[in-house]
C-alpha cells in the first residue's frame, strides 16, 4: 500500500483547502492508486514528461524524488530528458539535468 499523500494539506491546507483535499484524496489517493492500470513507476514517467514539457521545475523535482521512490534510476531519469529535449526544448533539458543530480547525487 502506498504512503498516504498529505503536501497538499502540509503546504496549502490552510489557504487553498479544497484544493490540498483534492491534491491529497482524489489525485493521489484514487487516480495515483490505480496501480493494476498503470504502475506507479509507469504514472512517474508520465508525470515527469508532462511536468518537462510544461517547463514545472519545482513540480517536476518533487516528481523526479517520486519517480526515485517508484524505481526510475539515474540513467533512466537522463534518458527520458534527452529524449523529451528534442520534442519540448532543448534549454528545457539544461534546467532539469541539475535537478537529478540534486535527487540522485553527482555520482
Amino acid at each position: 500500500m502506498a504512503k498516504k499523500q498529505t503536501a497538499g494539506r502540509d503546504i496549502l491546507g490552510k489557504l487553498a483547502p479544497k484544493f490540498a483535499e483534492l491534491n491529497d484524496d482524489v489525485l493521489f489517493g484514487e487516480v495515483w492508486a490505480r496501480e493494476t492500470e498503470l504502475s506507479p513507476r509507469d504514472r512517474s514517467m508520465i508525470t515527469i514528461a508532462a511536468l518537462f514539457s510544461a517547463g514545472q521545475y519545482p513540480q517536476l523535482k518533487a516528481h523526479l524524488t517520486i519517480g526515485k521512490e517508484h524505481g526510475i534510476t539515474k540513467e533512466e531519469a537522463v534518458e527520458i530528458v534527452t529524449q523529451l529535449a528534442f520534442y519540448c526544448g532543448w534549454p528545457k533539458a539544461w534546467s532539469t539535468f541539475p535537478l537529478i543530480e540534486e535527487v540522485y547525487g553527482k555520482e
